[in-house]
């Protein structure tokens, strides 16, 4: 019998048939995305008649980023690809709502975690002889037809390798990356709707970098080599397991299989003390890779981690991932958190147009970034610190405070520095979602020199004593990077 089109046809009745592959006619796909800006356009024509009326701006402004996240979230859902991309990205602005308004985006984002429908059998082998060739089974002695989960782009299959091993295969949807490659370009062109979650913002080069992830993320090679070299840096780790890539070809990637709960159940349901143990981990795999691995591991989100039965982290997906630190980036470091802890607003005003966050030509509040940048400081300066949605809910709606002189509006952010933003605002995602309580700061300070450097000033200037703990993290650094050269 012959394979259905991608996205569908409809039967005698009308209905639509799905395979589960994204809709890859253009003209289809095209439209759903066009569909975004126009009913953009229509509710803020719809406020201006509202405010008119007498409801107050603040409320309809609310409305209007409710029903158009809502509206985003749906379309994305049903185009796949770069739109389930997208929405990880935008989950975060969801645990930033008030609770009151939190619910409509996180509905629409349940929906778009479940939207994705599994390939249909003939369609997995069709892709898997696409890749291997014709006799693609002789690698394995057994392949499980049924998904056993799903992939930005595509899903994973459970299998057993032909020297015996259990493994993880992971294929892309056929004709998905076409399919994305269009979605991105026509996204490139209605970038403007970034300005309802980031007012203010550089929209187009926000636009840009998360085009540029999404593209290296269809690069199945790139992502297996990355993972090769995750393996090879973690292998033996006491806290950590990177499953081996066991065969990589075309559009599929054959891994070691990790049997492991999901990190989602945990942020359901764990105890606390599961929760900080292991968003710490989390924290720790993230900040150590730059060192360990000369990789930043750009998408720590929780569908990323397994907990193993022995009480290890596993961690899976390896597709965000760039070469890192760049030259750039530990000067701004050193420097920006000097200006920070050991400076005034004055000092902070000049790392930051030193480093590219704001230009001569641009004006700002330097007490305002002060500000700004205080509860990020506090990090730095507590021995335990507890990372909450409260927490991130306080600095994204600062953040994203549509007055006029909110200081966000005037600052730009380095092309460099997009990758490791991205890293950042996921991983405070998740030690949110976690609840993650302990040393924080000491997780950091033990795999950069320039900010363990830069507290130590602070606790001079601050008459205390040296921190022996930081001495101590710095020196098992050291350590574990000397026994794994070795």
């Amino acid at each position: 019998m012959p394979l259905r089109r991608a996205g569908g046809q409809r039967n005698n009745k009308g209905q639509r048939n799905d395979d589960g592959n994204p809709p890859s006619r253009r003209v289809i796909r095209n439209a759903k995305i066009a569909a975004l800006p126009l009913g953009f356009a229509g509710r803020r024509m719809a406020g201006v008649g509202r405010r008119a009326l007498g409801t107050p701006a603040d409320v309809v402004d609310r409305d209007i980023q409710r029903r158009t996240a809502q509206h985003i979230f749906e379309v994305l859902g049903e185009l796949k690809g770069c739109a389930a991309k997208l929405g990880q990205i935008l989950s975060v602005y969801e645990l930033a709502l008030p609770p009151e308004l939190a619910e409509p985006y996180r509905e629409a984002l349940t929906r778009l975690q479940d939207s994705a429908p599994p390939m249909l059998p003939a369609t997995v082998h069709q892709a898997m002889a696409a890749s291997l060739g014709p006799e693609w089974r002789s690698n394995f002695r057994e392949f499980e037809d049924r998904r056993a989960a799903s992939a930005t782009i595509g899903q994973v299959h459970r299998a057993v390798w032909r020297d015996g091993r259990a493994v993880a295969v992971k294929v892309m949807y056929p004709g998905a990356r076409a399919a994305v490659l269009s979605d991105l370009e026509q996204l490139r062109r209605m970038c403007s709707l970034v300005s309802v979650f980031v007012p203010g913002a550089d929209v187009r080069a926000v636009t840009e970098e998360l085009s540029a992830c999404i593209r290296a993320e269809l690069d199945y090679a790139a992502e297996a080599d990355h993972q090769r070299v995750f393996a090879a840096a973690f292998a033996g780790d006491p806290d950590f397991r990177v499953p081996e890539v066991v065969a990589q070809r075309g559009d599929v990637i054959v891994s070691e299989w990790l049997e492991g709960i999901p990190l989602h159940r945990v942020i359901s349901g764990g105890a606390q003390a599961e929760r900080d143990r292991v968003g710490l981990l989390a924290l720790r795999f993230v900040v150590s890779a730059p060192e360990r691995c000369g990789l930043l591991y750009a998408d720590p989100h929780p569908g990323n981690f397994r907990i193993l039965p022995d009480g290890r982290l596993g961690v899976v997906d390896f597709g965000a991932c760039e070469p890192w630190p760049v030259p750039q980036f530990h000067p701004l470091v050193r420097e920006v958190a000097d200006a920070m802890l050991n400076g005034g607003p004055g000092e902070l005003e000049a790392a930051a147009r030193r480093h590219g966050f704001a230009t001569a030509q641009h004006s700002f509040d330097e007490q305002a970034l002060a500000a700004e940048v205080r509860p990020f400081t506090d990090i730095l300066l507590h021995d335990n610190y507890q990372m909450d949605k409260e927490w991130l809910r306080r600095q994204v709606m600062r953040f994203l405070n549509p007055r006029l002189n909110n200081v966000n509006r005037h600052l730009d952010l380095p092309a460099y520095c997009a990758p490791f933003a991205r890293g950042v605002v996921t991983m405070l995602g998740l030690l949110c979602q976690l609840g993650t309580t302990g040393p924080v700061r000491d997780e950091m300070l033990r795999w950069s020199p320039e900010l363990a450097e830069v507290v130590e000033r602070y606790r001079e200037r601050a008459g205390q004593p040296a921190d022996l703990t930081v001495v101590r993290l710095r020196r098992a650094a050291a350590q574990e990077r000397t026994t794994a050269a070795g």
